[in-house]
């Protein structure tokens, strides 16, 4: 897809979002605006991967991890554009037996999802377990993850961090969506991560970093980040965004991280969103 291609996508996720989260007054629509045009990229050009055949042990495909389980509006969006179920189901979210419930849950049998998620901390450990177990595999594929800013306030992932590295667990990429701010606040207010990127280089990670609304960007840091790969270190894309990008009155603030948009919100932001695909 060229880039006019993955605006008009992301502009139809964006909509999909604040309508799935209006419409049963729940779920996280700050994040989610924030990473929908890293995820419309990954699933649209930068994935090999095959929606029409979902398969959990994924042999020969890219594989992708949602660690902040809690922005699953924009997942189960792009996974419906792509192809992997229809796009209407996305009028159930977080309803009574639907399979797109707030976390992305397997239990669900929702193809598309590979784990449950949405209790932080735990999604760059599953990443490198399958990343080695395309190793054991000679599978040549790559595992891709995502993770809050907020989340890395969770010591499990420096755990993580520190077994990817001492293992050379090279065929892995994980992105940071680092937009400052929690569900709490900012995050020099709540706990300051420092100098994000001198931490991941001492624990041995390869870093990068790219804007994560400038699909040229995202493109060609994801195109290097894929050339590192096989050097004996895990890659860490640390993506700047902004929450709630989109939608104006979302943005600069954290308080649309876990906050849905009441009706006359939602009218707003629709009418700032232009729609390219069609509503569900």
């Amino acid at each position: 897809m060229d880039n006019k291609d993955l605006q008009k996508t992301a502009s139809q996720v964006r909509r999909d979002i604040v309508r799935m989260v209006a419409a049963v007054s729940s779920g996280h629509p700050g994040g989610s605006l924030g990473c929908t045009d890293f995820l419309t990229y990954l699933y649209f050009e930068g994935m090999k991967h095959n929606p029409k055949n979902f398969l959990m042990d994924a042999k020969n495909e890219d594989v992708f991890f949602l660690s902040n389980g809690h922005i699953s509006p924009v997942l189960y969006s792009v996974l419906a554009h792509v192809g992997y179920f229809p796009v209407s189901e996305l009028s159930t979210f977080r309803k009574l037996n639907s399979r797109l419930q707030g976390h992305p849950s397997t239990d669900k049998k929702l193809p598309g999802i590979r784990m449950a998620s949405g209790s932080l901390g735990q999604g760059l450990s599953v990443a490198i377990g399958a990343a080695i177990t395309k190793k054991l595999n000679a599978d040549d594929s790559i595992v891709f993850s995502l993770h809050g800013d907020g989340e890395l306030q969770e010591g499990q992932i420096w755990e993580a961090a520190m077994y990817a590295a001492a293992n050379k667990v090279d065929n892995l990429i994980a992105t940071i969506d680092y937009n400052g701010r929690q569900i709490d606040g900012d995050l020099e207010d709540v706990l300051s991560l420092g100098n994000l990127e001198a931490k991941w280089q001492a624990f041995g990670w390869d870093v990068l970093s790219m804007n994560g609304h400038d699909f040229d960007s995202i493109r060609d840091t994801m195109q290097t980040a894929k050339s590192k790969l096989g050097n004996g270190k895990p890659i860490v894309i640390i993506m700047k965004t902004e929450m709630g990008q989109g939608v104006d009155y979302m943005m600069g603030t954290h308080k649309w991280h876990g906050s849905a948009p009441n009706t006359q919100q939602l009218e707003s932001a629709l009418n700032q969103l232009e729609e390219t695909l069609g509503d569900y």
